[in-house]
Formats: C-alpha cells, structure tokens, sequence
C-alpha cells in the first residue's frame, strides 16, 4: 500500500463492526496482510466466524477475559477488563512497531479512548508511530472531536430505524 490512513467507524448506527470486517476481507483479496484487534466483546459474531474459519490469513486476537457487558460488571470485573485492555493496547503498539501488517484494525478502541482505559496521548503516539504504509481502522460509538480531528476518513453510522424499536431482539446472522 503506497499510503495507509487512520479511519474512523463511529456513530450510534449499526455496522461499525462489520464495516471494519468488510473492509478487511476486501484487502485480504488483494494480497494486503490484516491483523484485528478486538477489545471489550466476547460473543462470536458471524463476521468473526467468517474470518476465523475463511481467512486463516488474517490474525485475530481478542483482549477480554470477562463474559458480562461493562454495565452490567462490578469494580473487580471492570479492573480486569481494563487489565486486559492494557495488554491489548500493548500488543497493538508492538504489532505498529514491527510493521506486522498492511491494515490494522482495533475494533472498539473508540469506547477504550472514551473510557480513557487508553488515553488519547497514548493514541496520538500510537498514530505518530505508525509506518506511513499502515492503514489504522479503529471502531466503536461517540468518537470524539479529537479523535476525529486526527483521522484521515470518518463514517458515522446514524440509525433512523432499527428493529429493536418494534421488539425484534437481534437475529442470528444479521445482527450477530
């Protein structure tokens, strides 16, 4: 890749997730080497299924140790999560550091900077590291200005309607 940006998939819209994911089974087609991060999540949605057991190529890691939602942790849990959190954050500064891949993504590294379980100092020199061939994909909801000032391609999902509205709970291949 002659250029990689930061991008950014915000918003409260679905698809943040699964844009990130597309975009990696595009690059994967055109030979790009990816690597995915994914913080705070523990269900197994398809589009990890898909890569997991179609796209070998790709190196997926998951830095979560704890099965509830953060809302639903207590202080013990929330430090773990945070603790574990850290550690991915750690990998990831090691994977820019050696130019391990050609797209980097760091699914709900967005909530991590909201959170400040990772600073928006930590990001920047995160993003000042980063080889001018790597592309940074990061996702989750309420992106800040900053974080937005900083990237190269923001997409903001917006809902105008959504199932959930009618009392549809989410389906298993659409949703999840």
């Amino acid at each position: 890749m002659e250029q990689g940006l930061i991008q950014v998939y915000t918003g409260d819209g679905k698809g943040k997730t699964t844009a990130a994911f597309g975009l990696a089974i595009r690059a994967v087609g055109r030979g790009l080497k990816v690597i995915i991060v994914q913080f705070l999540k523990q269900e197994v949605s398809g589009e990890v299924l898909f890569i997991q057991q179609r796209c070998p190529e790709v190196e997926f890691c998951r830095f979560n140790s704890q099965e509830k939602f953060v809302w639903n942790m207590n202080a013990e849990e929330l430090q773990l999560l945070k603790d574990d959190s850290r550690q991915g954050f750690e990998f990831v500064k090691e994977i820019v550091r050696q130019n391990k891949c050609d797209i980097l993504i760091l699914d709900e590294l967005v909530h991590l900077l909201n959170k400040e379980i990772i600073t928006m100092d930590e990001f920047r020199q995160l993003a000042t590291i980063k080889p001018f061939t790597m592309e940074l994909v990061l996702t989750g909801r309420n992106a800040s200005p900053e974080l937005i000032a900083l990237a190269d391609l923001v997409t903001e999902m917006k809902p105008h309607k959504h199932p959930y509205e009618q009392g549809i709970q989410a389906r298993v291949g659409i949703e999840s």
